[in-house]
């Protein structure tokens, strides 16, 4: 595996251009069967098949987005555990509940120095996701995130 460069705030976020490519076509495909539809309104031959294209491209967006959400709630669980873990292996006390899943998908960037005060203080001053990641100040790098 190559060496990866430092993550840091301004690296951090993964793009899946694959996702957005696919996502855009698919809603072309969307576009493209409603004029197909509106064209065939007055065609009673091609109505049917107009219609069942349009219903199984508005499907086909649905269940890609189901794809990509699906894995990301999962993961956002693992990481929910994980972090409890770390939490309890540095404090001997689990996350404050009132965390967001959102907060601790941040925190989790901090170093473990820095990880239960900034844990405390995300919920005290209830810190955005982002505000949270900009206070790290020894990054702790996640390549594995989806």
């Amino acid at each position: 595996m190559p060496e990866m460069p430092p993550q840091n705030y301004q690296n951090h976020v993964r793009q899946v251009p694959g996702f957005l490519v696919l996502s855009g076509i698919e809603f072309l495909t969307i576009i493209g069967a409603g004029v197909n539809l509106a064209h065939s309104l007055d065609d009673h031959q091609r109505l049917y098949s107009a219609s069942l294209i349009l219903v199984l491209s508005c499907c086909l967006l649905y269940a890609t987005s189901l794809a990509r959400t699906y894995p990301l709630k999962a993961q956002d669980r693992a990481i929910r555990a994980e972090e409890n873990l770390r939490h309890f292996a540095l404090t001997g006390k689990l996350l404050d509940p009132r965390l967001t899943p959102g907060q601790i998908a941040a925190v989790r960037f901090a170093s473990d120095g820095e990880f239960p005060a900034l844990a405390t203080r995300a919920v005290a001053e209830t810190m955005s996701p982002k505000d949270i990641k900009q206070a790290v100040k020894n990054w702790r790098a996640d390549w594995h995130r989806v």
